[in-house]
């Protein structure tokens, strides 16, 4: 058996690091943890960018693997060359309009390369397996908010994937006694975030003055938490949290995505000396697009967390830091970043 989960020093598997939130969460862990070791394990599908971690490709602490969670093969020789205590889970395929287009890899990725890790950290004897969620899974709601064991209701094919693999984390819980968390966490914002998604979009669309799709009507109602907060929630919980639970994730931020977009214009709009709530652009809604979502995360309140970011700043800290990288997210627009794949880590 590997060391305990909640040790000092250990030695932290994070799949699907290059995304997003996980790439964050990597930077957040080891200023925290300095003596901590991070693998980092990503597949580098086109949301993956391992440019999101260049400051910190040096760290003798942090090592990086391009590998697939599906593989068995490759995810048992890192497993056996590291020894990870904890793994946490953060690999999925995760924008709602691809997998309506294409579910096919949301399956694969979401439900067998969950299994994959479950099947390999179950056999190494991992002291923990912390598998990143999302509040999508319980589907929407009109008044009130779920609670961890409120039903699911997934209304889209991610939604529906990633409720299949938290089944899979609970029953590989309550068959084998493998030591499993579920998280389920609000909509996320912040750096690094791909542009596809709505609040990177909206800001540069309106850097660049292009219109802003809006779906529907536009009051779809979303929780929105920083991704900071995120990333302190999950430190918390796999250090402080009980196996075979499930914890809610959210900000108490609920905002209509027209206020979301009106907020950002505004404020973009101060900072280039230009008008540009006119590019507001109302777009045929999408199919199956859930109308509000809202969790009760009072379990996770009562370990002692609380957000840091209110809505607002986080916005302003999250619009500054797109402007102050510009070459950041044009290299994503312009393709640049996949020559930047292929030189550094062979073609796909």
């Amino acid at each position: 058996m590997t060391q305990t989960a909640h040790s000092a020093k250990q030695t932290v598997l994070v799949t699907g690091g290059a995304g997003f939130i996980g790439s964050n969460f990597i930077r957040y862990f080891l200023r925290r943890n300095p003596l901590s070791i991070v693998i980092n394990v990503d597949k580098l599908t086109y949301a993956g960018n391992p440019e999101n971690l260049k400051d910190i490709e040096e760290n003798e602490n942090y090592h990086f693997f391009r590998a697939d969670i599906c593989d068995k093969a490759v995810l048992r020789g890192i497993f056996d060359k590291y020894m990870p205590d904890v793994v946490i889970n953060f690999a999925a395929e995760s924008h709602v309009d691809r997998s309506i287009i294409e579910p096919e890899e949301f399956l694969k990725t979401n439900i067998y390369g969950t299994y994959s890790l479950l099947e390999i950290a179950r056999e190494k004897g991992i002291g923990l397996f912390l598998q990143v969620s999302t509040d999508e899974v319980y589907g929407s709601i009109e008044s009130g908010s779920f609670r961890e064991d409120s039903p699911l209701s997934p209304n889209s094919p991610y939604a529906a994937s990633k409720a299949g693999a938290d089944m899979l984390v609970r029953a590989y819980n309550k068959t084998y006694g493998f030591p499993a968390i579920i998280t389920r966490c609000a909509n996320n914002y912040g750096p690094y975030q791909f542009p596809e998604k709505l609040i990177p979009l909206v800001i540069i669309n309106a850097l660049n003055g292009k219109l802003v799709p809006i779906y529907g009507d536009g009051k779809n109602r979303r929780d929105w938490i920083y991704v900071a907060d995120h990333c302190s929630a999950i430190e918390l919980i796999f250090k402080k949290g009980v196996p075979g639970e499930i914890y809610n994730i959210d900000s108490g931020e609920e905002r209509e995505n027209i206020e979301v977009v009106k907020m950002i214009l505004k404020e973009v709009s101060e900072r280039i000396g230009k008008d540009v709530i006119s590019l507001i652009n109302f777009v045929k809604d999408r199919p199956g697009h859930d109308r509000r979502y809202s969790m009760d995360s009072s379990k996770l309140r009562a370990m002692g967390w609380s957000p840091s970011y209110f809505f607002e700043y986080g916005i302003r800290q999250t619009i500054d830091w797109y402007m102050e990288n510009r070459q950041w997210w044009q290299r994503i627009i312009s393709g640049e970043y996949m020559q930047y794949y292929e030189r550094q880590y062979g073609a796909r």
